[in-house]
This record gives structure tokens, sequence and C-alpha cells, in this order.
């Protein structure tokens, strides 16, 4: 038996053939409604490749595309003076100042 006997499912094969559509047709950088329409009719076109796929895999298939397509969320930027205090925030706020300033 070889060493690397793995063999990806049709479903594997179709996710990282969505993902690598995704990422070469530029669709990221399309509107919602644009990119909904073309991630119906690649899943299509993945289904007549991918014939032994059921229904429920597609629409799984589907999902993962969509969540794909987000947009990032932006972590790390925000200045942390442009946040809202909690509540009792401020009790501290003298204390720091003192410590900043010594």
């Amino acid at each position: 038996m070889a060493a690397n006997s793995y063999r990806p499912t049709s479903l594997e094969r179709a996710r990282d053939e969505l993902f690598s559509h995704i990422q070469r047709c530029g669709v990221l950088e399309a509107e919602l409604d644009q990119r909904e329409e073309w991630l119906a009719d690649t899943v299509g076109y993945l289904a007549e490749r991918y014939p032994d796929l059921s229904k429920p895999e597609l629409s799984e298939l589907h999902e993962i595309g969509q969540r794909y397509c987000m947009p990032p969320i932006k972590h790390g930027n925000s200045n942390a003076r442009d946040r809202v205090p909690e509540e009792g925030a401020d009790d501290h706020e003298g204390e720091r100042d003192e410590v900043n300033a010594a």
C-alpha cells in the first residue's frame, strides 16, 4: 500500500476548485448581488463537474463560498483613545496620568 493513499472526496475537490475560481476571477471586488449570482452559477457548474455531489453537499458548497467571499473583519487598527470607556473606567484615569507623568 502506498504511503500516501488518501484520495480527496468530491466535495473536497469541488471546494478547492471553488476557492481557486474565487481567487482567480475577482469576484471578491464585486457587489453583493453580483457575487451571489456568480456563486450560484459557479456552484451549478461544479454540480455538473461533480455529479456525485448530493443536494446537501451542493448547499454546503454554496455556504462555504458565501463565507469565503465575505469581506474581512478589521482587527487591531483601532486607536484605544477613540474607544468609549467602560463604566467606572474613569476612576483609574488619574492614576495612569500620574504614573505617566512620573
